[in-house]
């Protein structure tokens, strides 16, 4: 698959997975003939992001936990995606652990009686820091899309916040909304 446009949807990553299934990027991926993978290169408590601070509702530098990872399409790199957890929730579980979750952190988060209700999606473009270039694969002049999202329990408390930064030449993001 390489370098053609990935067309995609968040739907699939905001519903519970069962234990035992492929996890959901490796399901989208192989259902269009490719190889999806992932590497979680940290797990665990860190201070938060101004900007994640402002998604979780906490201040910023207090602690979170986040699962920072690397998403490979066919060995290349298409994605980094930063998870962020409030501590209360999530240290102490392996949501801070720097290993694969069965049925995936949604589930868990589920399990845990965090399950999501609402998401808050917003998508922007901008030029990659030099990192993200790197560990991207990209030229000087390519743009990345970045997408925040923010997954809400049925009481409206933030549960999950997610930063994700992808090649804007590779993707396209598609959404769907049911009306009535």
């Amino acid at each position: 698959m390489g370098e053609s446009t990935w067309v995609g949807g968040s739907a699939p990553y905001l519903t519970p997975g069962e234990k035992g299934r492929p996890d959901a990027w490796a399901a989208e991926a192989a259902a269009r003939g490719g190889k999806g993978t992932q590497s979680i290169v940290h797990a665990g408590p860190v201070p938060a992001p101004a900007e994640v601070a402002g998604l979780l509702g906490v201040a910023a530098g207090e602690t979170v936990v986040v699962r920072r990872r690397v998403i490979r399409l066919d060995g290349v790199a298409c994605e980094l995606t930063d998870t962020y957890y409030p501590a209360h929730i999530a240290l102490g579980t392996r949501l801070a652990e720097r290993r694969k979750i069965p049925g995936g952190a949604v589930a868990l988060l589920a399990e845990l009686g965090h399950a999501g209700a609402r998401v808050t999606e917003e998508v922007t473009a901008r030029m990659p820091e030099e990192e993200e270039r790197e560990a991207l694969g990209m030229g000087p002049r390519e743009p990345v899309l970045t997408l925040s999202r923010v997954t809400r329990d049925r009481e409206d408390r933030p549960v999950q916040a997610d930063l994700m930064v992808m090649p804007a030449h590779r993707q396209r993001l598609r959404y769907e909304t049911r009306i009535g």
